[in-house]
Formats: C-alpha cells, structure tokens, sequence
C-alpha cells in the first residue's frame, strides 16, 4: 500500500515530534472545522515549535522548496487546475505526468487541499513548497487579476457543501428548466457565488440578467464590484434554483417576488433574503446575507465612540420612552436596532416588532410581518401588538402620521419603543415628527434620545500608508485638523481586493433630549436652533465632527469623510 502525504505527516508528527495519535486527530477535526492551517492549530494548542515544524518540513518531509517565478507553466494545466480552484486553495499547478500532478503550495500541512484536489483531478497529487507571495505574484500573471470565471464552477465545490435549514417542499415544476437547474454544475454555480460572498463579507448578492450573459456584483463594504459572468443559457437554471432555495412560485416570471432561504456553512446558519424583479434581459435577483452572528458581536465592532455606547447603553435601560435611530438606506440603522434589541432580549422581557420585510430571525422575540396588501400596516400590527403585553415593542420604520401617533402614544403609557426614521441629521427627527401631524408636546414627552449614523468603509490594516493631502482641501475643513496629524489611506492588497479598505465603522451623531430641548419644541424651536443649542449646551458631536475624529484616528481616509457625510 502506497504512502500518501496525508499518512507520511501524521506519521512524522508522531514519530519525530513526540505528538500523540488523539491529538492530532483532534487538531484534524479542528482543521476540518474552523477552515485553518493544521500547523495553526498545533500552535495555538502549544504541541509543536515553529523552528521545530520548520525542520519537519524540510528535512523529515522532504518536501522541496522552490522558487515558482523561475518556472514557465504549461498554460494547459489550467484546464485540471482552473483559476477559481487556485485561488480557492492558494495553489499553482507545477507540471502534471500522466496521472500525477505536482502543484505548488505554501501550507503542505493543510492536508485537506491534497485530498479534495486528488478529488476534484481524479490524480495522484504531488507538492513542493514556496512562498504565499511569491505564488499570489504568479497566480496574477498565470491566470490573470479578472474574477473568478464560470468555467471554475463545475471544479470549484461539491453540490452538497451547502445544508438547507428549514423545510423545502415548493413544487418543482417548469420541466427543461428545473430538470437543469438540478444538474450538479448548476448547483455548484450557485453554492459558488454564495460562499464567495460570504468569503469576501458581501452584505448583496446581485445576479443582473444582460443581452450576452449574466452579471454577478457583490456588495462589499458599502460599493458594488464585479464578480463574474455566467453564460447566457444558465440564466434561467440559475432563477430557477435560487427559487427553489426560497420557496417561491418557479411558474411567475412578470411580476415581483420576495422570498428567503437560511443555510448552514461551517455551523454558522445564515439567513438570505431574496427580492426577484423582472426585467427587460430577464429576472434579476438580489439577495441581502443575513448573518445573525454579527449582532452578538455587540455595537462595538461598528466603531461607535465610547460616549455613544455609553448613551445608547443608558437609553435602551430607561422602563418605557421611544428611540429613533435615523439615516439614509444602507446606513445601518437596522443592524444597530437589532443589537440594542440583541442586549435586551432576555426571559423577563416580552419583546415584539413589525418589520417589512423582517430581516433577523431571532429566538426570543415575537416578530410580525407587516403586509399592506392584506391591511396588516405598520399602525395595524402595532394597534395589535399593544394588546398583547409588550415590554418592549420595535417597528421596523414610522412611515405615516398614524404610526407615528400610535408609536408616541405606547411610548408614554409604558412601553419602550425602538423605531427608524429618515431625517438627514438627528434633531432633525423632532420637527419631522411633527411635521407628521404629532403634537408637539406628545414628540417632547416621548423621546429619549435619537441617533443619526452613516457607514464609512475602514482603511485596510494590511496596505495602511500615510497620504499628504493638498492645503488647499485642508484649509477648507471646519473644525481643522489638530497640527502635525498624519492622514492615511489604503495603497490597496490582496486582502482588501485592491480597493484600500477592509470593513466599515459607523459615523453616529447622538442626540439626547433634555427638559430644555423639550420646551424649544414645544414653543416651536426650529430644528436649527435646537442643535445649536445641543452642541453648545449639551456637547453634541455632530456626523461630520465624529467622521473627522476617526479620520484624524486613521480609521478612515478624508475621501470616505466626504463621500458620507457634509461639512456643519
């Protein structure tokens, strides 16, 4: 029986490194789980050295070191190790002889790559051994910098490396297509551009149906980037198993549908919402990723201050009273509703909302689906909600006078209520209110504080570089930059795709409400009279004052300053 890698390195570590048999099937198991290198793992765990895994490597494994730039690859490899399977596992293909293949890595204890590239090759797999960079370098120039293409699907993953949650009983019906939608390739396709974008932190999935062929973009931190194209004859397979997965009617193609899946990758259950809208090429489907795993994380990792936290802490401990988190569309106002509603989801509290569309599925909560169609409306639902006990209560958006006025009115007999609102600034909630027809005195008596926030996308840490900044943009900044500050910016990387940033912080603007701001209102303040005096007097930070401190921290670069907020 021939000794494959895999056995030679268990049986070195035994051997040579005095490791026992049940630690390393047990750092294995870890591998297979939390998708890092084996030697991390026995790092980590203190079983092994560096400098003593260096030496295994080398000189128990034998496993030569090479420099891959100096050697010219046969550009038919790439037909055995396609582009996407390559950066998948950050690999090259070396040279391949009848049914063996010898490819290049840097990580030859990650023994899982062997096995599933002897899969997906149906051969005998070599390796020799060089540098991360140096293959990245070669990679760009064998394979080129574009996206992953759809010749790599058919290779890239298996048909069942996704696990439906929850039950699938739509009728799979539209015969040709259905039937091809079912074909592993088309399966891989699409658990293809799923894990992808989990890989890269999408928030969308777009799949823009085009005259020649099918457009996939992602979502990254805020802006949209082209990932691949899909021929043309896949386009309708491909709605058809996106349908499939989200329950929804495969027959209806000229009229809109919404729809959502959860699935489960690597024991983390992610939950996809799903909007279909026809189109002039055919149906585009858009699908927002919705990881509940972020909001446990906290408030935190959005990069709020800590007198913010410290504020939106306070507020969401007062027994009854409304919170307003403001903005545009995409500015998160949802996820930091969540969070607060995260840290108040405990037994002793009963918690209901109305949303439309409900986006996180969370236990503990009573959720309500808003469907105007049938006439359960955000003011419906709530009326409904009311009688039934809640502690706190979430509404997913005040839209109308009536919500609003019935939202005010549950605040002041009990209830805390959390709600969104789209003003530009956040005093600017209080005369919008009341411009929705509520009294005065009612919006005085009810808030308890309000948040106007923005996202910012976060400078890469990996290609983080100082940058000067003309004079002439910095003299016209106000309030100016402390002396001597250093800006930065990202020159751009493999980690952040080129583009310079690597996730996104918030820009808040908290707005307390006090006995004096409630009288201004009532005596009709206008809302710029209100914030001077919330600056002046109570010490407010505005969007823009708060985007200039974390830019002056080198979270952020000037240019992302102007792009999501203006200047007081």
């Amino acid at each position: 029986m021939i000794e494959t890698l895999k056995d030679k390195i268990i049986k070195t570590l035994i051997s040579s490194l005095k490791l026992k048999k049940e630690d390393i099937d047990q750092a294995l198991s870890l591998q297979k789980k939390r998708g890092v290198s084996l030697d991390k793992i026995l790092l980590e765990k203190g079983l092994i050295k560096e400098k003593d895994l260096l030496v295994l490597l080398v000189r128990e494994l034998n496993i030569p070191f090479i420099n891959v730039a100096k050697y010219r690859i046969d550009p038919s490899l790439k037909e055995i190790i396609p582009s996407r399977v390559a950066r998948q596992y950050g690999i090259l293909p070396l040279f391949c002889a009848q049914n063996r293949l010898t490819i290049v890595l840097s990580d030859p204890l990650n023994i899982f790559i062997i096995d599933d590239l002897k899969n997906l090759t149906n051969k005998e797999v070599d390796v020799v051994m060089s540098t991360r960079a140096e293959i990245l370098k070669v990679m760009d120039t064998y394979y080129g910098q574009g996206g992953a293409s759809v010749s790599d699907v058919s290779k890239g993953i298996a048909a069942d490396e996704l696990e439906i949650v929850g039950p699938n009983d739509a009728e799979e019906k539209a015969e040709s297509a259905v039937d091809e939608s079912k074909k592993p390739p088309i399966i891989r396709m699409v658990n293809l551009v799923i894990q992808e974008a989990i890989r890269q932190r999408a928030s969308d999935i777009h799949i823009e149906p085009a005259s020649d062929d099918v457009r996939v973009r992602y979502r990254i931190d805020g802006i949209l980037q082209d990932i691949l194209e899909i021929p043309k004859e896949n386009q309708n397979a491909i709605t058809v198993r996106i349908k499939i997965l989200s329950r929804l009617d495969i027959t209806v193609n000229q009229t809109p549908q919404d729809g959502r899946f959860k699935l489960r990758i690597s024991d983390r259950e992610i939950d996809f919402r799903v909007s279909i809208l026809p189109t002039s090429f055919g149906q585009k489907i858009v699908m927002r990723i919705l990881d509940r795993g972020k909001l446990t994380e906290g408030l935190k990792t959005l990069g709020m201050s800590e007198q913010a936290l410290k504020l939106l802490k306070e507020s969401i401990r007062k027994p009854f009273g409304m919170i307003l988190v403001t903005g545009p569309t995409g500015s998160g106002k949802s996820t930091t509703l969540y969070s607060l509603i995260n840290d108040l989801n405990t037994p002793d509290r009963n918690i209901t909302t109305v949303e439309d569309p409900v986006e996180y599925l969370i236990e503990g909560l009573t959720q309500i689906q808003a469907r105007p169609e049938i006439g359960l409306t955000f003011a419906e639902g709530l009326r409904a909600i009311l009688r039934q006990s809640p502690d706190v209560v979430m509404i997913g958006e005040i839209r109308d006078n009536e919500t609003a006025d019935i939202a005010i009115k549950a605040s002041l007999t009990g209830q805390l209520v959390l709600s969104t609102l789209h003003t530009n600034d956040a005093p600017g909630a209080l005369t919008r209110l009341v411009d929705m027809g509520v009294e005065p005195f009612l919006v005085a008596s009810s808030l308890i504080l309000v948040t106007a926030q923005r996202l910012c996308r976060r400078i890469c840490p990996h290609c983080k570089t100082p940058v000067e900044i003309p004079k002439e943009i910095l003299s016209g900044l106000n309030p100016k930059f402390k002396p001597k500050t250093i800006l930065y910016q990202g020159k751009g990387c493999e980690a952040c795709r080129q583009t310079g940033y690597l996730g996104r912080l918030a820009i808040t603007e908290i707005f307390e409400i006090d006995d004096e701001i409630r009288n201004m209102l009532t005596i009709h303040k206008s809302s710029d009279d209100i914030k001077q005096y919330a600056r002046q007097e109570k010490g407010m930070i505005t969007l823009w004052e708060d985007a200039l401190q974390k830019c002056e921290a080198g979270l952020t670069s000037l240019e992302e300053v102007l792009r999501v907020t203006t200047s007081d």
